[in-house]
């Protein structure tokens, strides 16, 4: 049996996001093929994307057999579908710089599909804007800046997703019916929180995931 392990690049910073903190050092594999023959699994299934993702749930590093993956929130999501024979890092050249959310959203453009919800289904990703500054600037301008899997939706509309976010790679929650809502009146959480607040933060600045989601998106389609 091979496997494919999922490893870390480090870096030291101060806002959420798709950016990494620093960090305990613990390693997850996940059981693979080898890479070097996607046709193996022709047309990877929803559930078997969500399984893959689930198994990283607490990760702290990632490390790849001959192959860098930057541990960050688009270095997880693409490392889940590597294991499914899809570099979702393959995409027509775009601006030069592009941060790897970006990179995965040219590559759905060019070989998905993206939709507005309401309704997620298990093996979607889900795009967000504006959960760092990343530009520098000091504005709330910025686009496409995390990237996550979706693992279920709950009745009450719930998307509850997996993702690599301030320390581990973790299930976050989104409602988009109450996208201003923390939590419900019995405690369940309904948007986690995922821009930390920065003392430049205007009242408005928005920091929850129903906040500060763009849009859903399908590259298996069962």
């Amino acid at each position: 049996m091979r496997f494919l392990f999922i490893t870390a690049t480090i870096a030291i910073v101060t806002l959420v996001g798709c950016v990494t903190q620093p960090i305990k050092h613990s390693h997850t594999s996940i059981p693979t093929e080898s890479l070097c023959c996607p046709s193996v699994e022709r047309s990877p299934s929803r559930s078997a994307i969500v399984r893959t993702a689930a198994q990283l749930v607490g990760a702290t590093t990632i490390e790849s057999n001959g192959r860098h993956i930057a541990y960050d929130c688009a270095g997880v999501t693409r490392a889940v579908f590597l294991k499914h024979g899809i570099d979702l890092y393959d995409a027509e050249p775009i601006a030069p710089h592009a941060n790897g959310v970006r990179i995965i959203h040219a590559h759905i453009r060019q070989q998905g599909r993206f939709h507005r919800g309401p309704d997620a289904h298990p093996g979607d990703l889900v795009f967000f804007n504006n959960t760092w500054d990343y530009n520098g600037d000091g504005k709330v301008n910025d686009s496409l800046t995390h990237v996550g899997i979706v693992e279920r939706q709950e009745p009450d509309g719930t998307v509850v997703f997996i993702s690599r976010v301030a320390h581990a790679v973790e299930r976050y929650h989104m409602n988009l019916r109450l996208p201003h809502v923390h939590k419900a009146a019995d405690g369940r959480i309904l948007n986690d929180y995922l821009r930390r607040k920065h003392v430049r933060d205007s009242d408005n600045t928005p920091h929850l995931t129903g906040q500060l989601f763009a849009q859903f998106a399908s590259r298996v389609r069962h």
